[in-house]
């Protein structure tokens, strides 16, 4: 599976706009909601990628850069569009950085929090994703 921009389904009304992720929007159960923010603009999160789990990325607010490795390609994504998230397959290297003030990160995932599913080291997820 390939990341995508999945687009998040919104109502809109002279009262603001209305988001809403059900789960016809993405392709797995959510077990597990959090998000980042405060982030300083010279910092990055991420850095891992995750055996099993997926995970949806929404800018709730501001904007970010998502850098993605698929163990070959790298690709890089802004999001800041509320309306529109990231969806990131199982084994994905991933990175975020370019933090705007104010962003919110909003990550949706398939799995709950384990250790065991992340890889942590760049040059031991780039042994496993290639056959």
């Amino acid at each position: 599976m390939q990341h995508r921009i999945i687009d998040i389904p919104k109502i809109s009304d002279p009262r603001g706009n209305l988001a809403v992720v059900e789960k016809e929007v993405i392709p797995y159960t959510i077990k597990r909601a959090y998000y980042l923010y405060d982030v300083p603009s010279d910092s990055y999160r991420g850095g891992h990628a995750h055996k099993e789990c997926m995970e949806l990325l929404v800018a709730l607010s501001g904007s970010f850069t998502v850098h993605l490795d698929d163990g070959e390609q790298h690709t890089e994504l802004v999001l800041n569009k509320p309306d529109k998230g990231l969806l990131i397959p199982q084994m994905m290297w991933r990175e975020l950085s370019d933090f705007s003030s104010g962003a919110v990160c909003l990550v949706l995932a398939s799995e709950e929090f384990d250790e065991a599913d992340y890889i942590r080291d760049k040059q031991a997820f780039v042994s496993a994703a290639r056959p």
